[in-house]
């Protein structure tokens, strides 16, 4: 509210600055401007809005800017955290989304190296993480459907809120879609590899030794559930760059949104 009326008063001084110059170069009081020698109403509005600081001489963004500006700046964190994941050793090389063994076979993997079968296990784990990098080529237009469905509601919740608030949004309304499309690869993938034989195999083996305590894990949704967490990991890296350094804004009206976020959560109007 406080804006506004700031908004309004410095319109009224300008307004009123035109008019006393019109008076005194038409000598009429009230009277409009000459022809090419006045101050047009848009001259000061776009004057007001250079005053308010605000983008293409508009102290205050509207709904189709604020959404523009959201939309791009969606779309280059969902594009970079995708096809930083969606290539070879996308996973594998990046040790923080790197898949290792489920910490409910840690015991196995123990095992397995006390006796001698490293290879076999790392062999699995780049498996894994194969599969993850094949079914992230999936996310795009999973994506791509959900920015669609976005509402002016959801794009002010998201500007406006956490630094995690783009990521936390997609996770809501596509985890199940990307659940559904990563799995059919992945367990392709890791049947094609020969991962899921290798890995039921050790499995039995495994608890069939006497007093262990059973182990068991879905291997295809374990590297699903993974491929995912790590996808969205890397989007909300993006989505931390583009809030907090102004040289990830890569398009004006990017720019000019975040500018005003950035004035917004400061406290500055």
């Amino acid at each position: 509210m406080k804006k506004y009326i700031i908004s309004f008063t410095i319109i009224c001084m300008l307004l009123f600055q035109a008019n006393a110059q019109t008076n005194t170069k038409t000598g009429k009081s009230g009277g409009s401007s000459a022809s090419g020698g006045g101050t047009s109403v848009t001259d000061i509005l776009n004057g007001a809005g250079k005053i308010l600081g605000g983008s293409g001489g508009s102290g205050i963004l509207n709904d189709a800017q604020l959404e523009g500006g959201m939309r791009d700046a969606l779309t280059q964190c969902l594009t970079n955290g995708t096809n930083s994941v969606a290539v070879k050793d996308g996973f594998f090389k990046n040790i923080a989304i790197k898949i290792l063994f489920p910490k409910e076979a840690a015991i196995v993997e123990n095992t397995l190296r006390k006796l001698g079968f490293n290879s076999i296990c790392d062999q699995a784990i780049e498996k894994f993480n194969l599969a993850a990098e094949d079914a992230s080529s999936k996310a795009k237009p999973i994506f791509t459907n959900a920015l669609k469905q976005m509402t002016i509601k959801d794009v002010s919740a998201i500007l406006l809120g956490a630094d995690n608030s783009c990521t936390e949004y997609f996770k809501k309304t596509t985890t199940a879609q990307l659940t559904a499309e990563f799995s059919p690869v992945v367990n392709n993938s890791l049947s094609t590899v020969g991962a899921t034989q290798a890995w039921a195999v050790v499995m039995k083996s495994y608890n069939k030794i006497p007093f262990v305590k059973p182990v068991n894990v879905d291997l295809g949704e374990y590297v699903t559930g993974k491929a995912i967490d790590g996808l969205f990991y890397m989007i909300a890296k993006e989505e931390l760059k583009v809030r907090q350094n102004i040289s990830s804004r890569s398009t004006p009206l990017m720019k000019d949104v975040f500018n005003w976020v950035d004035k917004q959560k400061s406290g500055v109007k």
